[in-house]
């Protein structure tokens, strides 16, 4: 069908691998426990948004030329691991800002006066739509991937490619917004927990930091 060899095997492969947690899902979920579904949402755009761009770039051959340029593999892949490692220090400081009290204070204050100005500095869509970008390693799988469910005799291998795109966001589409529900759940059980909020932010930064240094380690092979 439309070129696609074993669809079945495909779809269990992709599901195992949505399931695996990334910097991805994960900064979505912290999204979720800390603004709501509605904003998370907005996150979730971004992660979809540019896993789109990856898969029609990774069909178009970039991925390639990461693989045969190191120095432009090396350039992606350590601004990639920087950018996490930014979000990772963003996180520590909002954890240790609510260990210590500050945002008791902050949360007497209307949500109106306060909720505006937080949404304006960390524009959810756009840091999920970067994080997403810059991971040469999401090219390089996307291509090494799909090609294995393409048949090469196929005349449109353009609508195989597509099709196995539309069933990878319906996937992770669904699998984020599981995510956002979990986490609205959580922010509700521990949203007087602020102590163990804090934590749960540090050890969501930890895990940031983890990506950045697998992926500054990682190579294009």
């Amino acid at each position: 069908m439309l070129g696609i060899t074993d669809l079945s095997t495909y779809l269990v492969g992709l599901a195992l691998i949505i399931l695996l947690p990334g910097p991805n899902s994960l900064y979505v979920v912290s999204v979720a426990a800390r603004r709501g579904p509605r904003v998370a949402y907005r996150a979730a755009a971004g992660v979809l948004c540019g896993d789109t761009v990856l898969m029609t770039l990774s069909a178009g051959g970039v991925a390639s030329l990461l693989q045969t340029s190191p120095v432009l593999f090396a350039i992606v892949k350590f601004a990639g691991a920087g950018y996490l490692t930014w979000l990772a220090v963003g996180m520590l400081r909002g954890a240790w800002a609510l260990w210590r009290g500050r945002e008791t204070r902050k949360a007497a204050r209307s949500d109106g006066a306060s909720e505006a100005p937080k949404e304006a500095v960390e524009r959810p869509f756009r840091r999920a739509l970067v994080v997403s970008l810059l991971n040469p390693k999401a090219i390089l799988f996307f291509i090494s991937f799909f090609v294995q469910f393409v048949d090469p005799a196929y005349a449109h291998p353009v609508l195989s490619f597509l099709t196995l795109g539309a069933w990878a966001q319906l996937f992770s589409f669904t699998y984020l917004s599981v995510l956002i529900f979990s986490g609205t759940f959580l922010a509700a059980t521990f949203r007087r927990r602020k102590r163990l909020t804090a934590g749960l932010s540090a050890g969501a930064g930890a895990a940031f930091l983890g990506f950045a240094a697998k992926l500054s380690l990682a190579s294009a092979s």
